[in-house]
């Protein structure tokens, strides 16, 4: 048997005092995650921070209401259970998953914890019998309705005009420094370094097995040389760069897409079938890499159509007179 496998109570099996001892548990738990998100945007997004300090400060007060309730019907011992151990019950994600995912996703993920409540508080009324804790269940569903609305007056107080703006530019321009930037380096290397070699040995053998091996081999070693390259050579703290590691695997995964484009195409047994569809990915992947360098690096499309175009060309030309000679 799985361990732990049908351990979990149903929702509809809990008493009343074990709802209540969930909902208190389930406040708490939720005014530690807005602190472990304002903590992890502070130096940062100091205004934001703000905002998540106060809606702790309102699921705190939240969870004090509720324990007022339990004390009133059931005393002073509160048992313990979490929403791990009620079947069905909502989950968080992890807090080192969210806030590593940037600002807006910390925003949609607090919108969704809302949401969330809001339901289990819905449900939580109809279970109550007495009148006090259904009306406080009640009263906090509608609270946890409109917590978007406290956030939203708490981000008119602590977010001046202008301020949210900024941290979203802060955010997309650290996305561009972290993500985009070694990645889009990675993409250009691996397409444009492995065309000559990809291609000097699909001309030289006319051998679909043997340009696809080599083609992997060229791939996969300049990803992994990238990858380490990007990782060791700036650990972003004075560059503001972001995570060496992070970095590390943007430019080396797209090194070996940019590479891996071109050769698995000689997958396809007939040599000149192969080709030219590897010809055609060569010409999707340097108008891709000149789109992503207009997208984020605002380079204008047509300059940077022409420097990739043209030095791809070039690449390609030397393989396949090398190999051809």
């Amino acid at each position: 048997m799985i361990p732990g496998f049908g351990a979990r109570r149903q929702f509809s099996d809990l008493s009343e005092k074990e709802v209540l001892a969930l909902a208190i548990s389930s406040e708490e738990d939720d005014g530690r995650i807005y602190t472990d998100y304002a903590e992890a945007v502070r130096s940062e997004y100091p205004a934001t921070a703000q905002v998540l300090d106060g809606m702790s400060a309102e699921e705190n007060r939240h969870r004090l209401a509720l324990i007022a309730e339990f004390r009133r019907r059931f005393g002073e011992h509160i048992p313990l259970i979490r929403r791990e151990h009620v079947a069905g019950y909502y989950a968080r994600r992890p807090v080192w998953l969210v806030k590593n995912l940037g600002i807006d996703k910390i925003r949609a993920e607090i919108a969704r914890m809302e949401d969330d409540a809001a339901t289990f508080y819905l449900a939580a009324v109809k279970r109550a019998a007495d009148a006090g804790t259904r009306e406080l269940l009640g009263s906090l569903a509608a609270a946890e309705q409109q917590h978007l609305v406290v956030a939203e007056t708490l981000a008119d107080a602590n977010l001046p005009p202008g301020v949210k703006g900024e941290e979203d530019d802060k955010a997309r321009r650290q996305f561009v420094l972290t993500w985009v930037q070694p990645g889009l380096a990675g993409l250009m290397d691996g397409s444009v370094s492995t065309l000559a070699p990809i291609f000097a040995t699909a001309f030289a053998t006319q051998n679909s097995h043997t340009t696809l091996l080599v083609g992997i081999a060229a791939s996969v070693g300049a990803g992994i040389s990238m990858g380490f390259t990007e990782a060791a050579h700036d650990d972003g703290v004075i560059s503001g760069r972001g995570s060496p590691i992070k970095r590390g695997f943007a430019s080396g995964i797209m090194t070996a897409v940019g590479g891996l484009g071109h050769a698995l195409p000689y997958l396809i047994p007939h040599f000149w079938t192969a080709t030219g569809v590897a010809a055609l990915v060569v010409f999707v992947e340097l108008w891709t890499i000149a789109w992503i360098q207009n997208r984020y690096m605002e380079t204008p499309f047509m300059r940077a159509a022409f420097q990739v175009v043209l030095g791809g060309a070039l690449v390609l030309a030397a393989g396949i007179l090398i190999g051809g000679s």
